[in-house]
């Protein structure tokens, strides 16, 4: 007596429009949907005296580093901004007394006597940067 094989079939269900219909319906929510400040209707709702603080800093992420750039002609400019000695030591105490780890990189040009460049490290080392670092070329990059 021959066996009876049953064959299964049975159709897979194709999910793909349904997926693209969903995920259009949730473009056309995001998109069109208004959003709120929850703390601004918050702070309305509910009367809280907020305490005032004198020395209230903005919340921003740390500089990596400042350059200080030393030209030729033995200007010093911290950043972009030419300074000068005095300066750039109250310039640097500032910065490193709101960021600890304060790095600063110190290009110094090849023409410029190094007693100069020697003037800016010692102003580096008087206000306490411990990551100090100076820019050099390499020689294959001037060769080429």
């Amino acid at each position: 007596m021959p066996l009876k094989v049953q064959r299964d079939d049975q159709t897979a269900i194709n999910l793909t429009p349904m997926i693209d219909i969903v995920f259009l319906l949730i473009i056309f929510f995001m998109v069109s949907s208004h959003f709120t400040n929850q703390t601004s209707t918050q702070e309305r709702d509910i009367a809280i005296k907020v305490p005032v603080v004198s020395d209230a800093g903005a919340l921003t992420a740390p500089p990596r580093h400042r350059v200080i750039n030393i030209y030729d002609d033995g200007q010093v400019a911290l950043d972009e901004d030419t300074v000068s000695i005095p300066e750039l030591e109250s310039k640097l105490t500032d910065a490193r007394a709101q960021y600890e780890q304060l790095g600063v990189v110190v290009r110094g040009d090849g023409a410029v006597q190094y007693e100069r460049v020697a003037e800016v490290i010692a102003t580096c080392k008087k206000v306490r940067i411990q990551n100090l670092n100076i820019a050099v070329s390499n020689q294959d990059s001037v060769n080429r």
